[in-house]
């Protein structure tokens, strides 16, 4: 890790997951939980300054006081940052299999809500703030590479299946390694394809993307039906008072949960 300091990284993200091992087992992870501590520990040491953990909620067997032990764990480290996401079962995944033959039970809806209610009230009391659908940041350390992403702005991405974006024109690299590799010795682009995006699709993009953010969308980029079909939630407590009476449309907790049904109300 001070190789890579050195070389002028300087952030790092670790792949915690869950600090219970039965769920860790689940996941078929196989590292120890106590190791998360010595990574964070070793970054630091190396020098890294904004240091982040991934977890992800709703395995299957795991309770809401698992998540709890998991949490806490986390937010004991010296972090910055911390990202948690929903379980999605892959199809054709070791797990996908389990859950069809009945070994394993599908991840529960309403005990992943109550999961993600958790982190958000245990993070904001630890001083990680959210500011994103699933990441929580003390000031000044949110993720400037994923916020790119999620404002539509331009970046480049190297490395097999890389997605890079650049004034409207995406494109993603060959997905196979060895492809990769051979591309690249033969002087050759290692793109596998891409798309020109309409003025349609990237106002869709940035709504869809806007949400996820804490500052929201503003009321002036949508139109007055879309703006129509957002006041229902504001009604309902889903989006911030505040930033309603301010021109914006800002998730509330309980907003989002259901992020995915706000968008398809007033994007279908």
């Amino acid at each position: 890790m001070q190789q890579l300091r050195a070389a002028g990284f300087n952030r790092i993200s670790f792949g915690m997951q869950s600090a219970v091992s039965h769920v860790l087992a689940t996941l078929d992870r196989t590292h120890n939980p106590a190791n998360v501590e010595k990574a964070v520990l070793a970054a630091r040491s190396a020098g890294f300054d904004n240091v982040s953990v991934d977890l992800i909620y709703g395995t299957p067997g795991e309770s809401l006081a698992d998540w709890r032990t998991t949490v806490e764990s986390a937010l004991s480290l010296p972090i910055d940052h911390i990202s948690a996401y929903a379980l999605i079962i892959e199809t054709g995944t070791k797990l996908a299999a389990q859950i069809k033959r009945g070994d394993v039970a599908s991840p529960i809806d309403d005990l992943m809500a109550d999961m993600y209610l958790l982190i958000d009230e245990l993070a904001e009391k630890s001083g990680l703030s959210w500011y994103e659908l699933s990441n929580w940041a003390k000031p000044g350390f949110g993720s400037r590479h994923n916020i790119a992403y999620w404002r539509n702005a331009n970046w480049w991405g190297a490395g097999p299946g890389a997605h890079s974006h650049l004034d409207g024109v995406r494109w993603w690299n060959v997905k196979h390694p060895t492809a990769y590799k051979e591309r690249l010795a033969q002087s050759l682009s290692p793109e596998h394809d891409r798309e020109v995006l309409t003025a349609e699709q990237i106002a869709t993009e940035s709504i869809m993307l806007g949400i996820r953010m804490r500052e929201g969308i503003k009321l002036s980029a949508l139109s007055p039906a879309q703006s129509a079909l957002l006041a229902p939630f504001h009604s309902s407590g889903h989006l911030d008072d505040e930033a309603w009476s301010s021109g914006a449309a800002s998730l509330t907790a309980t907003g989002r949960l259901i992020a995915d049904r706000i968008v398809r109300e007033i994007l279908l």
